[in-house]
């Protein structure tokens, strides 16, 4: 199946108005940045880990992921790049703690339905 129109149907004063009030292009790379982060397991099982724990540690999260702690802080530390997370030192620990645009981007995430491929 050829997902292309067969002929022109094109509603030339709704393209042009939608045209004009696009997404401007750095607002669409910023949040496919962030989308990008949320599409790797290990760092979508750590945010809603966060989620659902608040602030944690390396250590705790490396735990409940059973990964390594170095590679826990290397997913945290993309997570945190993309604005998803931020973190503070206490001490000797790094916490970490979702931000408002990581909680949300989460839920949409796992609210989506999962779509059967055809």
């Amino acid at each position: 199946m050829d997902d292309r129109c067969e002929l022109l149907c094109l509603d030339l004063p709704l393209a042009e108005r939608l045209r004009r009030a696009r997404l401007p292009s750095e607002t669409a790379d910023a949040g496919a940045a962030r989308a990008a982060a949320l599409a790797d397991p290990t760092r979508l099982m750590l945010a809603a880990s966060l989620d659902e724990g608040g602030e944690l540690c390396v250590c705790d999260l490396a735990w409940v992921a059973e990964r390594s702690q170095n590679l826990v802080s290397h997913h945290l530390r993309r997570l945190r790049a993309d604005g998803l997370v931020t973190s503070r030192r206490d001490g000797k620990m790094v916490l970490y703690v979702l931000t408002d645009a990581g909680r949300a981007l989460l839920a949409a995430v796992l609210a989506a339905p999962a779509e059967v491929p055809a």
